[in-house]
């Protein structure tokens, strides 16, 4: 075993304090991955930071026509919030299957999309919902936070503080679920929004999350389940495991793309 300080700040500048002064420090939010990690030693941290008692860090409010959700918020929360149910209850319903109860009950919308886990089910949310994700130094629009395989934005320093979404006109979320882990091997969000149409694609795509322009376009001209028909997905860049193969992971988009069109028409 290795030693490890854990640090409950009371206010984000002390957060960014003991990050700067600690010699590997990590953010500790929902601890869903980090902690696992940390058990196998892969990851041996000096300093845990844990966010989730900073005030404004958690909870879930309506300002100015957004829905906005602090990052130390966990997935129960979501699923449970008549604020989200009310305005974008697609994203209620894909809290509500993220992990089990366990899981919703610890893991927060912040950690997931600081992680950026290729198969996590939050990334395809706010891409396909074109989220804000709100920092202690800026806002950063979700076509410019995902940048590869468990990489964002987020640079040396910065905390993700909340996550703002404007709700769409209609929207929803079908995955198909590794039967043990409720990790998606594929997972497909439509949202048509005030900017078009948009989809990301989270569990298949080789630097996770992904827009797929060829469905937005069909969508854009005709939102019907008919409309996901005769739009392929090319196999190239998408993941081969144990679970499934490029191949395969292809076609369950345009199957997990044509289930959301239809729950969101219905």
């Amino acid at each position: 075993m290795y030693d490890v300080h854990y640090h409950r700040p009371a206010t984000l500048d002390d957060a960014l304090n003991l990050l700067a002064g600690a010699d590997d420090g990590k953010i500790l939010s929902g601890g869903q991955t980090l902690l696992p990690t940390m058990k196998q030693h892969l990851a041996a941290p000096t300093d845990l930071v844990d966010v989730r008692r900073i005030p404004g860090m958690r909870g879930i409010k309506v300002e100015g026509g957004h829905l906005v959700i602090g990052a130390a918020t966990t997935h129960a929360e979501v699923a449970g919030s008549a604020e989200v149910r009310q305005d974008i209850p697609s994203l209620a319903s894909l809290a509500s299957g993220i992990g089990d109860p366990a899981v919703r009950h610890m893991g927060t919308i912040g950690g997931s999309i600081a992680n950026h886990d290729p198969a996590a089910d939050y990334p395809s949310a706010v891409l396909a919902l074109n989220g804000i994700v709100v920092t202690n130094r800026r806002q950063i629009a979700a076509d410019d936070f995902f940048t590869g395989l468990f990489s964002t934005a987020l640079e040396e320093g910065e905390i993700i503080t909340a996550v703002r979404f404007a709700p769409p006109k209609r929207g929803a979320y079908a995955k198909f679920p590794n039967p043990a882990s409720r990790y998606a091997m594929v997972g497909v969000y439509v949202a048509d929004t005030a900017s078009g149409v948009r989809v990301a694609v989270t569990g298949a795509g080789e630097n996770g999350v992904f827009r797929h322009g060829a469905l937005e376009a069909a969508l854009g001209r005709s939102f019907t389940p008919a409309a996901v028909e005769g739009v392929a997905t090319p196999a190239a860049g998408l993941l081969s495991d144990i679970h499934g193969d490029a191949a395969y992971r292809a076609h369950l988009v345009g199957v997990m793309a044509k289930r959301a069109v239809a729950a969101a028409l219905g």
